[in-house]
């Protein structure tokens, strides 16, 4: 079924955060010290596996392109080939939204001071 979530770009409530390594996920905490992005997780409604399928995925797009366009699409290409259509993703500092998702196919979260919105529907 579908759920409907509203997001501010700056909004949510605080979830988990700490800092991010490349080689993977681990327990998040405030002062863990890293040189890698800072993570924080706004709101999900995805299982953990692909939780961090997501993020990972999203470092990768951080590294490869600049624009926060290409950075959006390189998510929601992956997302399509890996877990099937219809993928939305939303990258940037300052976007409200709020959008019908999939049970399970939701997750919105920052990578240093970008916003990612990942979900599928339709």
């Amino acid at each position: 079924m579908a759920d409907e979530t509203r997001r501010g770009g700056g909004g949510g409530r605080l979830t988990t955060g700490g800092t991010l390594p490349h080689a993977g996920i681990r327990v998040f905490g405030d002062e863990e010290v890293s040189l890698a992005k800072r993570f924080v997780l706004k709101s999900a409604d995805m299982k953990d596996e692909m939780q961090k399928e997501a993020i990972n995925c999203a470092l990768s797009a951080f590294d490869k392109h600049a624009v926060e366009k290409d950075i959006a699409e390189y998510i929601k290409k992956e997302f399509d080939k890996n877990h099937g259509p219809t993928w939305h993703c939303i990258v940037g500092r300052n976007f409200g939204s709020y959008v019908t998702h999939e049970t399970n196919h939701f997750i919105y979260f920052y990578l240093d001071k970008k916003a990612v919105l990942l979900f599928k529907s339709g």
